[in-house]
């Protein structure tokens, strides 16, 4: 009878906290329609962050239902439903300090409506500055991990390359990229040019002190094992030295993603005609201050499914290092 009772409530509990994130998504919406919003906030055309909660409430109802057919739905909001809980109350904590009471300047704190009303009534611009900065960042990046891979391998796998050129890298590559972008700026016929230079010079750093150190840290029995067998440089090269240095490989690339994120806000800056970057300095110049919000949810987004995407390529291709590395 005890073991039962136990039983039906450790159900309880577990129903109980797949039930948190809806939770949380209703009490952040009741806070939103029932406690009204300060005057000194400018009221914005539609109820935007409200339509939004009601359609996100769509999401943990549905994954509520689904998680009594599917246990791994079931297992993820057993444990991660306190903290989407929690979440939700520091957004509703956050709405009642900015929009609801107007503790904070109102021009430096606006209210969600006018924060997601920038999305709805400019999507238009938001989608072209958010593409602007995807073609320089893919630009960017992808020359960045050229230069870096190809420089890593010759410094890794040639010690005269190596005694030749790692002291002058020693002395350019810590110099931050953005450094550079007044004399980039008047080297480069165009501002974009000059910002996928900026982009692929932050990346490209990280990526050969990691392929290098990746290298020359593989063990020298695989080397002359493959020396033993007949492989020449090429094998040497992309079949022992590449394969083992991968790990390291990554994780430059992701340090040179990271550090590219950078360069691209601080480039987009200066002389840019859209991106990421310059609308947020833009709204900054203008005092629109949720444009500035608007295009800090931008990059958060952006950052995050780039990045995410990386950890995706990296697990499938070094499967065997499972869980020692975590996004």
């Amino acid at each position: 009878m005890q073991t039962k009772l136990q039983s039906e409530n450790s159900n309880i509990k577990k129903i109980a906290k797949r039930l948190l994130p809806l939770t949380g998504v209703i009490i952040t919406l009741l806070v939103q329609v029932l406690v009204p919003d300060n005057s000194s906030h400018p009221v914005a055309k539609r109820p935007y962050y409200t339509t939004f909660l009601l359609a996100l409430s769509a999401i943990p109802l549905i994954s509520f239902v689904l998680s009594f057919f599917f246990n791994k739905i079931g297992e993820y909001l057993e444990h991660k439903g306190p903290f989407w809980l929690g979440a939700a109350l520091v957004i509703a904590l956050i709405n009642v300090i900015t929009a609801k009471l107007a503790l904070l300047p109102v021009i430096f704190f606006p209210s969600f409506d006018n924060i997601l009303a920038i999305f709805v009534e400019s999507w238009q611009l938001v989608l072209k500055c958010i593409f602007y900065s995807f073609k320089l960042l893919i630009f960017g990046v992808f020359w960045g991990v050229i230069a870096g891979f190809i420089t890593g391998v010759f410094l890794g796998f040639s010690s005269k390359v190596y005694y030749w050129i790692n002291p002058y890298i020693k002395l350019i590559g810590p110099i931050p990229a953005t450094a550079w972008i007044p004399l980039v700026l008047t080297t480069f016929p165009t501002t974009f040019g000059a910002s996928v230079f900026i982009i692929a010079l932050a990346v490209w750093f990280p990526v050969q002190l990691m392929t290098s150190s990746g290298i020359q840290n593989t063990s020298k029995v695989y080397f002359e094992v493959g020396r033993t067998l007949g492989a020449g440089t090429f094998f040497q090269v992309f079949k022992i030295a590449v394969p083992a240095a991968l790990p390291n490989i990554f994780q430059g690339v992701f340090n040179g993603i990271c550090a590219a994120f950078i360069a691209l806000m601080t480039a987009e800056m200066f002389g840019a005609k859209y991106g990421i970057g310059w609308y947020i300095s833009w709204q900054k110049a203008m005092m629109v201050y949720s444009g500035v919000y608007a295009g800090l949810i931008m990059i958060a987004l952006f950052c995050t499914v780039i990045i995410t995407a990386l950890f995706k390529v990296r697990k499938r291709l070094l499967g065997w290092q499972k869980g020692l590395v975590k996004w």
